[in-house]
């Protein structure tokens, strides 16, 4: 309890670094030094083609016999550790079950990423699926996307990887700062949602987060980074993970789905009553989920529309995730801790298909 006491108040301390980080963004005019990089440090060619990005430069490859990679580099100094973390995690997932999750290919000299003249970067297996927002996500596919959301963090508990504690944004730690950003919301319904939900968690559910069970997260299971493949649902970009509770991913993915004002938790309860046939929920994690679950909803929004506010030529890109927050949010406003809590025992507690 008094660890995850010291890392709230470490994350919280952090904000002004994290919050920096993603007021920047790479230099489009920085030399595209992919090709180059990719045959010095793996031996390896093939077409190189970069894709979106916020922060690390990101480039999908083609090989010519016909595998597909990822490689990430960029040249500030906080990439170091990021990079370190994304790759240590990888490398701790492999053979982990009931999820899938990229493979960190090791330079030619073994090593997990490379590090040269200021650039520093890594090489992962390219997943191929589709993205879970682009997919018809029926109750089934939610009970198992819940399922492998708890393998992973099952996972993701006996990972022992470096800079769990670097500045995250994203962090838990960092949520009550975030409402210096509420100046950049519009007016009307989404700001009153969010103030609500921020204050409810400032005043009831972060004085709590201690009490719950901490570990290594991914941080980040929106419907962009989990993918529906031939071998189950992928986990993919763990650039946000950190040391958090673990409730925490849950919470995220789960916010994410609240799309129908007609069920109690919108659409979630397939989601949630998946990753708890798996993980059990504490009565403390039933309690505050669906705090949690709009908090970081509200995060999300106040975040981005910052961000967008910084760069509003790339605001169709940063916004890709906040019309689905504000939906989600919209309907959950209305519940109250004891209704929320009451609504994840009832989809908690229902008879689930066995799994074969």
């Amino acid at each position: 309890m008094d660890a995850a006491r010291d890392r709230l108040s470490g994350a919280a301390a952090g904000f002004p670094a994290a919050a920096a980080m993603l007021a920047m963004r790479p230099d489009p005019s920085e030399p595209d030094m992919s090709a180059a990089l990719l045959k010095r440090h793996y031996g390896l060619t093939g077409s190189v083609a970069t894709l979106s990005f916020e922060v690390e430069r990101t480039a999908k490859v083609n090989l010519p016999e016909g595998r597909g990679l990822i490689l990430k580099t960029s040249t500030r100094p906080e990439a170091l550790d990021s990079f370190r973390f994304q790759t240590g995690v990888m490398a701790g997932l492999q053979g982990a079950a009931g999820f899938a999750a990229p493979q960190v290919i090791r330079t030619s000299s073994g090593a997990l990423m490379f590090e040269e003249e200021g650039v520093c970067g890594y090489v992962q297996s390219r997943i191929e699926g589709d993205p879970l927002h682009k997919a018809t996500t029926t109750p089934d596919m939610l009970l198992q996307t819940g399922r492998a959301l708890a393998h992973l963090d099952l996972a993701l508990a006996q990972v022992d990887v470096h800079a769990v504690d670097r500045p995250v944004l994203w962090h838990i730690g960092c949520w009550s700062r975030l409402t210096e950003f509420e100046q950049y919301l519009p007016s009307g319904s989404v700001a009153d949602n969010v103030r609500a939900a921020m204050a409810e968690y400032v005043a009831r559910i972060e004085p709590q987060i201690a009490d719950l069970a901490w570990q290594v997260t991914h941080n980040d299971p929106s419907p962009h980074n989990m993918m529906v493949t031939g071998q189950g649902i992928a986990f993919i970009d763990f650039g946000d993970g950190c040391w958090s509770p673990r409730i925490q991913d849950l919470a995220i993915a789960a916010g994410h789905m609240v799309t129908d004002p007609a069920l109690p938790l919108g659409g979630a309860e397939r989601l949630i009553a998946g990753y708890a046939s798996v993980i059990p929920l504490s009565a403390l994690e039933a309690r505050l989920l669906v705090g949690l679950m709009k908090a970081r909803q509200s995060a999300l929004i106040l975040v981005n529309y910052w961000r967008s506010h910084l760069f509003p030529a790339d605001a169709q890109y940063i916004k890709k995730n906040v019309a689905r927050a504000e939906r989600g949010l919209s309907i959950l406003a209305p519940l109250d801790m004891a209704a929320g809590e009451a609504a994840v025992l009832a989809a908690t507690s229902s008879p689930q298909p066995i799994e074969t």
